[in-house]
């Protein structure tokens, strides 16, 4: 198997589980949803809704490149919740400074990463 299908898989089963993850610990993702924006909660769940579909979306070749687009344009609207957590110190959790900073620019390789399947 080639290293980009194994990538792939890798990325599907990521991303579906961030996407459950939010429906098991909604709270967690709630604090880093930045204060400004509405209905913080049903942002988290419909993110987490977004995830597991995409997740999901990217095995079939049919659907891969549409759902690498969609993971695409899904961390993009998601970067501002990393910002609000970085320049929120951790938003109220133990998170060191260092990982926060260092997420913002995984957050343009993990774009690639989806990008690439495009």
């Amino acid at each position: 198997m080639e290293l980009k299908l194994i990538t792939l898989y890798l990325m599907a089963f990521l991303y579906t589980a961030a996407g459950i993850t939010h429906f098991l610990r909604p709270k967690f993702f709630l604090r880093i949803v930045p204060p400004f924006l509405p209905m913080r909660l049903m942002l988290v769940y419909l993110s987490g809704v977004a995830e597991i579909i995409l997740g999901i979306a990217l095995i079939p070749e049919a659907t891969r490149s549409l759902a690498a687009w969609g993971v695409v344009a899904l961390l993009i609207a998601v970067f501002p919740a990393n910002i609000y957590h970085f320049t929120s110190k951790g938003a109220g959790m133990k998170t060191p400074m260092w990982l926060l900073a260092l997420r913002l620019p995984i957050q343009f390789l993990l774009i690639a990463w989806a990008w690439w399947y495009t």
